[in-house]
């Protein structure tokens, strides 16, 4: 496959046009978490750790609840592919009516046992019980913010990306001013803090919702698409929409649960060994937003060209993917490496917690480009059919090695040694990811 044939150059343009949006949108997510942490955090050291601790949990479940509705990004685009956008409509209505499900029931099961689980984690006195009500509040927002998250996916399989990435950051203006509204208690209320701020979150997740909602009802082919016909029954769609969200939503969990136990680690270091990672992993998840946008847009147009019976597409739309991704992440590696100590700078000017992160950042550069690949190729494998495997290497890289190599290296190395087991763990996922899709896709490229 020519690396410019017209096809290729076509390709690429497609996955431009839909990626940008993508990834303001996802960045606007990190952004709305930045802005509760900034306002409570400049109310109140105490409010922040209640912030802190309450958030934890609930985006653990948000986390994996957003990839158990990834089969409606999918499905989407294999019916446009297939010539059938009539059937689009009975897709959302199913990951609508399934976001709702896992809303609620997340929503209940956090409710009943988030502050129990919180009391029991031996925090230090007070927190766990300052914390609750707001995880309480967070919990009360989780059905709004899954159907968001299933209008997101739908429209940007209908090559709509736009007003999910008009809707995010209309919710981070609505969700900041309520916190600067709720959080000193400017009304009189009698809430602050922490809970405030939830209570922010909550709105912002409602009006994200309504938005997308409102903006799905009034499209023009709306009709066309579906979207207001109850859907026959279809249950081996059903199946595989679910199977695919079973898979992504697996090998979340396995993400965030291995991340959460490297915070661990780093706590059993010391307080500035855990500034410092916690530093280091959030400046590595904001530029992670990039390649989790192109990888949706990858996933939808694998999934347009498997939908279409075109294996030769879809072996073509995940390597430009991949190809493309490689090279914006390194690009970012190549600027974040000069510019380490002015980045750690704007979290922190404490000298112990610089001297940690700064080189800790600058090495952490080295798993930049094989995490944009991984997460890529995980989703262009999804699309293109193959649910399983993906979440296995995930599990192998980051379940089985990282965790492990990172409880080894942490005692002599410090949180170098944390980083460098994340390096080891991307290297392994790329390969085995990028080198899946290659060969399912090569199974596929015969019928086309």
């Amino acid at each position: 496959m020519p690396a410019l044939s017209p096809r290729t150059l076509t390709t690429t343009r497609e996955l431009l046009t839909l990626a940008w949006p993508v990834v303001l949108a996802r960045i606007g997510i990190m952004v709305m978490g930045l802005t509760d942490a900034i306002v409570v955090g400049n109310w109140s050291s105490r409010e922040l750790a209640f912030h802190t601790q309450a958030w934890t949990p609930t985006s653990v479940v948000i986390t994996t609840a957003v990839g158990l509705l990834l089969g409606v990004q999918v499905m989407t685009a294999r019916r446009i592919g297939e010539g059938r956008p009539d059937l689009a409509g009975a897709v959302l209505r199913r990951g609508a009516a399934y976001a709702l499900t896992i809303g609620v029931g997340s929503m209940i099961a956090l409710i009943a046992l988030g502050p129990w689980a919180l009391s029991r984690l031996g925090l230090e006195d007070g927190l766990a019980e300052g914390a609750a009500p707001a995880l309480t509040v967070f919990a009360l927002s989780m059905p709004f913010y899954l159907v968001s998250v299933a209008g997101q996916f739908f429209l940007e399989a209908l090559n709509r990306p736009k007003p999910g990435m008009i809707a995010m950051w209309a919710a981070n203006a609505v969700n900041l001013g309520l916190n600067l509204l709720l959080v000193p208690d400017l009304l009189g209320l009698g809430v602050d803090g922490a809970i405030a701020s939830a209570w922010a979150t909550f709105g912002a997740r409602f009006a994200l919702a309504a938005f997308l909602i409102w903006w799905i009802l009034r499209l023009p082919e709306a009709r066309a698409l579906g979207v207001f016909t109850r859907p026959a029954p279809d249950p081996e769609a059903a199946r595989e929409q679910r199977k695919i969200g079973y898979g992504a939503g697996s090998s979340y969990f396995i993400e965030v649960g291995a991340f959460a136990l490297m915070t661990v680690i780093a706590g059993r270091l010391g307080a500035a060994e855990t500034g410092a990672w916690a530093v280091v992993l959030n400046i590595a998840a904001i530029i992670f937003m990039a390649p989790m946008g192109i990888s949706s847009a990858t996933a939808v147009l694998v999934g347009r060209a498997h939908g279409a019976g075109d294996g030769r597409g879809v072996l073509r739309a995940g390597l430009v993917g991949i190809a493309v991704v490689a090279l914006l992440t390194l690009a970012v590696s190549l600027l974040v490496w000069p510019t380490a100590e002015l980045l750690v700078g704007a979290y922190s000017r404490e000298p112990g917690l610089m001297a940690l992160a700064v080189p800790a950042l600058i090495l952490s550069t080295l798993f930049f480009v094989a995490d944009g690949i991984q997460v890529v190729a995980a989703q262009a494998n999804r699309a293109a059919g193959d649910v399983w495997w993906p979440t296995i290497m995930h599990f192998a890289a980051y379940g089985a090695i990282m965790m492990p190599l990172g409880w080894w290296l942490a005692p002599t190395l410090g949180v170098d040694g944390l980083v460098w087991a994340v390096i080891v763990a991307s290297l392994v996922s790329s390969s085995l990811l990028a080198g899946r899709f290659v060969r399912v896709a090569r199974r596929l490229a015969p019928a086309a």
